[in-house]
């Protein structure tokens, strides 16, 4: 386990490296009445394109945080696991123990801890979705006690925050209690999704290690719907090393939305749907992908190809029109939604209307595709030329 780390963590610095573009911006501050540094990572392709949107990742401890999350987001963007990100890292290391301080008889937050999450939510949000391509899909991300205070934004009235990552936190010995005074249900009448990311691990204390477990179960009983509760065990020996596991760990959780439709996606949520529902299935993924993400993928052919299957053989391929329409919606430029729209005639005996859409496909194609040989014998196949 030592070693799959030690080379994961040398792979994804090598990409901080070599492959970011970071900005160092301070960011004058009417709530804290100073200064504070702000580190703003702009991913690869930012300043070419001037119209896509990035999802915004917040991480506390930017100290120690920031390259790591970087680092790993470089990796899943390059491996189409995840979109990529912008991520602001704030600066805490002279502040820290006055920016999450709470009160050790009651949990609240101090007056300096209060004026630090009113400074995340109204300032550094703010400065970022007015000077930055940012999408709607933001997550903010702390350890320790930076998690602990992660764990308060729950309680917002409007739900803004999608994804909140807690990496070995400390919780206050209230926060069963605290959890209980939020409206945690406001999240299940949201059109969005949203992720409630913390881990345990058998480094922590005996009574760090209950407290994050008491967490998990609580609110992983409630079972609200959009809000994905994501309950993690890590086994290391070092909390330094479980931080490190985390980040990629919640990171494929969080953006399980953004990724090709994976064996166990299909068999939990498609392999029993019915050919409509299948393709509203996919259509409904990839428009959420691009609201969210601000990302128009179009489609992966590897996710046409995994609900084909359920088109072609469930109700005599009837819905094959349909399938292809779809595709052509989201897809414009990929030829299988033609492909599809002719199988549909050819299969009701119409060849002329299959053939035009075959021949639509194919001049789609490039004559260097390797699939085009293979495409074009369905004209043949029908007497076209």
């Amino acid at each position: 386990m030592i070693k799959k780390t030690l080379t994961l963590l040398f792979i994804l610095f090598s990409f901080v490296g070599f492959s970011q573009k970071t900005i160092v911006t301070p960011l004058k501050s009417d709530i804290l009445e100073t200064t504070r540094n702000i580190k703003i990572y702009l991913p690869e392709g930012y300043e070419r394109d001037s119209i896509k949107n990035y999802p915004l990742t917040i991480v506390l401890d930017e100290e120690y945080m920031f390259d790591s999350y970087v680092g790993t987001s470089i990796l899943f963007a390059k491996r189409d696991k995840a979109p990529k990100q912008i991520v602001v890292g704030i600066s805490m290391e002279e502040t820290k123990q006055e920016d999450i301080s709470f009160n050790r008889s009651n949990g609240t937050f101090t007056t300096t801890a209060r004026y630090f999450y009113d400074f995340i939510r109204d300032e550094v949000i703010f400065h970022m979705e007015s000077n930055y391509r940012t999408s709607p899909y933001i997550s903010l991300i702390g350890q320790g006690y930076s998690a602990n205070m992660v764990s308060h934004f729950l309680k917002e009235n409007t739900a803004f925050i999608n994804s909140f990552i807690c990496i070995n936190p400390s919780f206050s010995d209230f926060i069963i209690g605290e959890l209980q005074t939020y409206n945690l249900p406001k999240f299940a009448k949201e059109d969005n999704t949203f992720y409630f990311y913390t881990n345990n691990s058998d480094s922590f204390s005996k009574s760090k290690s209950e407290k994050i477990g008491k967490v998990q179960q609580a609110l992983s009983e409630l079972e609200i719907k959009n809000f994905n509760v994501i309950n993690d065990v890590i086994t290391t020996s070092s909390a330094v090393s479980a931080i490190h596991e985390a980040i990629p760990r919640a990171m494929t959780k969080i953006f399980e939305v953004y990724s090709a439709i994976s064996k166990e996606e299909y068999d939990e949520k498609i392999k029993d749907l019915a050919p409509k529902d299948a393709i509203y299935y996919l259509e409904n993924k990839y428009l959420e992908i691009e609201f969210l993400f601000g990302t128009n993928l179009g489609i992966r052919e590897r996710d046409i190809y995994a609900i084909e299957n359920i088109i072609i053989e469930k109700e005599n391929g009837k819905r094959l029109r349909d399938f292809g329409d779809m595709i052509l919606k989201i897809f414009p430029t990929s030829p299988l939604g033609e492909y599809y729209i002719g199988r549909y005639y050819e299969s009701a005996k119409m060849t002329k209307k299959a053939l035009k859409y075959y021949k639509i496909g194919y001049g789609k194609m490039d004559p260097a595709d390797p699939n085009s040989d293979a495409y074009y014998e369905n004209i043949l196949r029908l007497g076209g030329q």
